[in-house]
C-alpha cells in the first residue's frame, strides 16, 4: 500500500489568500488543484511537500469567456468544462479534440487545465495544443501579474517559469477568424498518456498558408513546438506536398526517447505522421470556416 508522507493542509479562500499562504510556508509548500497528478506522486513519495495549499475551490479562477478577440480560460477550469464549452469548440476545435482524449470522464470532471499545464509532463496534451495556438499564460504573484507566451512557459520536464509563491491564473488564446485547428494522438489505450501527439493551427489566404502553429507532445519537442516545420509552411500552397514536408521536418527536429510507451524510431515516425494528419484536418477546417464567412 502506498501512503503519502505526513503533510499539513491549508485551504485557500481567494487568490490573495493563496499567495499569502505560499509566502508564509515558503518553498516546501505545494499547490493542490485537481490533485490527479500531485496525489499519485505524493503516494509514491516522488514529491514530499510539508504543506499543501488547496486552491481547488477558488471559483474566481474557474471560468471560460470571450473578451474581444481573446478566449480567456481560468486556470481552475475543469477539463470537462473546457470540453463542453461551445465557444472553445467553435473558435478552437483543437481544444475539444485534445480534451476528448485526455484521461477519462471522472478525471476530466476534477482535473484542471492549469494543473495539467503546471505539471509540465512532457506528454501533456494541452501543452501541445496551447503551443500550437500560441497562447499566453497569465501568472499572478506578490508583485502583480505577468504574461508569458506558452512556448516559454515550460523550461524542462516537470518545470515551468511559475516561481515559488506564484500561481498560474489564466490562459489567453487569440481568436483568428477563418482559422482551423486539430489534434491527433496515438496512445496505448483510451485516455492514456500519448505515445505521440500533434496539434496544428492554420490560417489560409485563399489556398496559401498565411500562418501556422504546430504543437507536439511525447516526442521530445522543445517547448512542445515545431517552429522549423511551421516556417516551411508559410507561403506554401495548402496541399499534400507542403504538409508532408512539414511532417518530415517536425520529425527531424524531435528528440524522442525509448521508454515503456515505445521505441524512439516509432515515436519519430508518429511525430511526422500525426503532424500531417493534424495539418490536414486543420486545413480542411480553415477552408470550411472561410466558406462560412463568405456565405455569411
Amino acid at each position: 500500500m502506498q501512503v503519502p508522507a505526513y503533510v499539513e493542509y491549508e485551504r485557500a479562500t481567494s487568490v490573495e489568500h493563496a499567495l499569502a499562504l505560499l509566502a508564509r510556508f515558503g518553498p516546501r509548500a505545494q499547490v493542490l488543484a485537481g490533485g490527479h497528478s500531485l496525489i499519485p506522486m505524493m503516494k509514491l513519495r516522488l514529491v514530499q511537500p510539508e504543506t499543501l495549499v488547496d486552491v481547488g475551490h477558488l471559483t474566481e479562477l474557474r471560468y471560460l469567456t470571450v473578451t474581444g478577440s481573446v478566449l480567456r480560460i481560468g486556470a481552475l477550469t475543469r477539463h470537462a468544462e473546457l470540453l463542453a464549452a461551445p465557444e472553445a469548440g467553435r473558435h478552437f476545435p483543437i481544444l475539444h479534440d485534445a480534451e476528448r482524449v485526455i484521461a477519462d470522464p471522472i478525471v476530466r470532471q476534477w482535473g484542471t487545465v492549469g494543473g495539467s499545464l503546471c505539471q509540465a509532463d512532457p506528454s501533456e496534451d494541452l501543452s501541445a495544443a496551447f503551443a500550437a495556438l500560441n497562447a499566453t499564460m497569465v501568472i499572478t504573484g506578490p508583485d502583480g501579474t505577468r504574461a508569458v507566451p506558452a512556448r516559454q512557459f515550460h523550461t524542462g520536464p516537470y518545470e515551468t517559469v511559475v516561481a515559488q509563491g506564484e500561481l498560474l491564473t489564466e490562459i489567453q488564446v487569440p481568436i483568428t477568424p477563418g482559422a482551423g485547428s486539430a489534434y491527433e494522438k496515438v496512445g496505448r489505450r483510451v485516455g492514456d498518456w500519448p505515445v505521440g501527439a500533434a496539434g496544428a493551427a492554420i490560417r489560409l489566404d485563399g489556398d496559401v498558408i498565411a500562418a501556422a502553429g504546430i504543437g507536439l507532445a511525447a516526442v521530445g519537442a522543445e517547448h512542445f513546438a515545431a517552429p522549423e516545420a511551421e516556417r516551411s509552411l508559410i507561403g506554401a500552397q495548402a496541399g499534400e506536398q507542403a504538409l508532408a514536408r512539414a511532417g518530415q521536418i517536425a520529425a527531424e527536429h524531435a528528440r524522442p526517447v525509448t521508454d515503456q510507451r515505445g521505441p524512439a524510431d516509432y515515436k519519430r515516425h508518429l511525430a511526422s505522421e500525426l503532424t500531417v494528419r493534424a495539418l490536414r484536418r486543420a486545413v480542411a477546417r480553415a477552408r470550411a470556416a472561410g466558406r462560412s464567412a463568405r456565405e455569411g
